[in-house]
């Protein structure tokens, strides 16, 4: 007695993977189970199409998978909705309480509701529900993710306008409107070419010691070397008929820019080029690589964007109308109108001798670093007064003096402005480099808001998707709870427990 007391006390443990095969095992359920399912599924469609309005039933029926369990409960509803039904000998007329009844009758052949519930618990214990969590794991990870990239759009689109302005800069300009801002640093640069000739005034101390040096040393004419830096040295950036023939012009007549047929005409907003005596496009980017800008094709600058501008195609060659061997005596026309500094060639030689006289001075100033006493030298006994009496501070002011000139010509500022005086359309081709940065940082900040966007719906899913595994989770742990005690009602009480579920 005893011994069958403490047997009905332990529990039957049935794992959950192994609850569909324990039960045919153990001869509860059949084989063929699923057949006989199929037919209660044809019966309980039937039974639903003519169902009362009740508010219990409406909840019970809603978003489920109906289980016998849920039809013992819809019988218990129409008891009480069918009972003026209900005769003498305790039997219902009614024939929805009869379908239901032959439902619940098939059900209960062969055990096949317990089969069904097993299945049932099985599928949302080992597919539902876990899909329904990686599910939203995923729209966690993709909210967070979303939520990251936004953020690295966000510094991509700063990084690229920074860069813009950073360009900018180096151009002199603001960035506001590149068009009108380059058009009047255009203007500008004659100014600037005259303010670098009258700065020319300070290297008559650095060029008369060159020349005393050449003069001495090689024992030639001092007037041979650097004849256009000591022409503006003395004159400023006058023009280039002043320095051709050494006359003052008595009348200037600046060129006038024609454009060839194909070319189209200024656009509004463009500025004519004439007044500023260049030729074409094709000779300005010859001279400039002449002077080594350090401009080549496809080569990177310094502000990072690319400056391919050795092709040139004919629609943007220039025709300017050069002086002709009938201009009347004192008439400077053409390039003779223009300034030595805007004239390419002359700006180019004067380039070319500013870096030879630093060449000149950076070697001096070697020698009187390695204390080389030139002085003691033998030849330089009897040399001139000037080239003895050089001190260190002496030599840096004159070479500081060439190297800030050489500086305000060759700059990125100045190349680029001497690109565009050679061609307008170069400034198309500038403007359109710097607004790719523009275009861009537009593009990243495009790439952000749907980035934010994917995050919301994502976030949004995974919100929509909590109810829902949530209402598994009660509907599972319910008929888990179903299935523990119909099995126990058959071991007369018996514990049981339905093991691994999760729940």
């Amino acid at each position: 007695m005893t011994y069958n007391s403490d047997i009905q006390n332990v529990p039957i443990d049935i794992q959950t993977s192994k609850l569909l095969d324990w039960l045919v095992d153990r001869r509860h359920c059949t084989l063929k189970w699923q057949n006989k399912v199929q037919q209660i599924r044809e019966k309980i469609n039937q039974a639903l199409q003519d169902m009362p309005e009740h508010e219990d039933i409406r909840k019970l029926l809603s978003g489920t998978y109906i289980n016998y369990f849920h039809c013992l409960k819809i019988v218990e509803i129409l008891k009480g909705t069918e009972a003026a039904t209900k005769n003498l000998f305790g039997r219902y007329s009614s024939q929805r309480m009869k379908d239901w009844q032959e439902v619940i009758s098939l059900y209960q052949a062969d055990n096949t509701y317990l089969a069904e519930s097993g299945s049932l618990l099985m599928r949302s214990v080992s597919y539902e529900i876990p899909g329904l969590k990686k599910q939203m794991t995923r729209c966690q990870q993709l909210a967070l993710e979303s939520e990251r990239r936004a953020e690295e759009c966000v510094q991509g689109a700063a990084e690229q306008r920074e860069q813009y302005y950073s360009s900018c800069k180096r151009y002199g300009i603001t960035g506001e409107d590149v068009r009108k801002e380059l058009q009047m640093l255009v203007c500008d640069v004659p100014s600037s070419l005259r303010q670098v000739g009258a700065d020319a005034a300070g290297l008559l101390p650095a060029i008369e010691l060159y020349q005393a040096c050449v003069s001495f040393v090689c024992e030639s004419s001092p007037e041979e070397a650097l004849p256009l830096l000591r022409f503006v040295q003395k004159k400023g950036d006058t023009t280039v008929y002043e320095w051709r023939t050494g006359q003052v012009p008595q009348t200037v007549e600046r060129p006038e820019v024609k454009e060839i047929e194909e070319s189209q005409h200024v656009a509004e907003g463009e500025i004519d080029w004439g007044d500023l005596g260049v030729t074409t496009e094709t000779e300005a980017l010859q001279t400039s690589e002449e002077i080594n800008w350090g401009i080549v094709s496809e080569a990177t600058s310094t502000d990072g964007i690319v400056w391919d501008i050795t092709e040139t195609s004919p629609s943007e060659i220039i025709s300017v109308v050069e002086a002709g061997h009938d201009v009347p005596p004192g008439v400077a026309r053409g390039t003779d109108a223009i300034t030595v500094l805007e004239n390419t060639e002359t700006r180019n030689q004067f380039v070319d001798e500013l870096l030879e006289l630093e060449l000149f001075l950076s070697q001096w100033l070697q020698d009187l670093d390695n204390d080389a006493d030139i002085v003691t030298v033998t030849q330089f006994q009897n040399a001139p007064v000037i080239l003895q009496g050089q001190t260190r501070e002496k030599v840096i002011t004159m070479l500081s003096h060439v190297r800030d000139l050489i500086g305000r010509l060759t700059d990125v500022k100045m190349r680029h402005l001497f690109l565009i005086l050679a061609s307008p359309r170069y400034v198309d081709r500038v403007i359109d480099l710097l607004r790719q940065r523009l275009n861009q940082a537009e593009l990243l900040e495009k790439k952000r808001e749907a980035w934010l966007e994917r995050g919301k719906s994502a976030q949004e899913e995974r919100e929509s998707l909590e109810p829902k595994l949530q209402v598994l989770l009660e509907r599972s742990r319910e008929l888990q709870k179903q299935i523990e005690a119909e099995i126990s009602w058959k071991y007369n009480n018996r514990p049981v427990k339905v093991i691994g579920t999760g729940l």
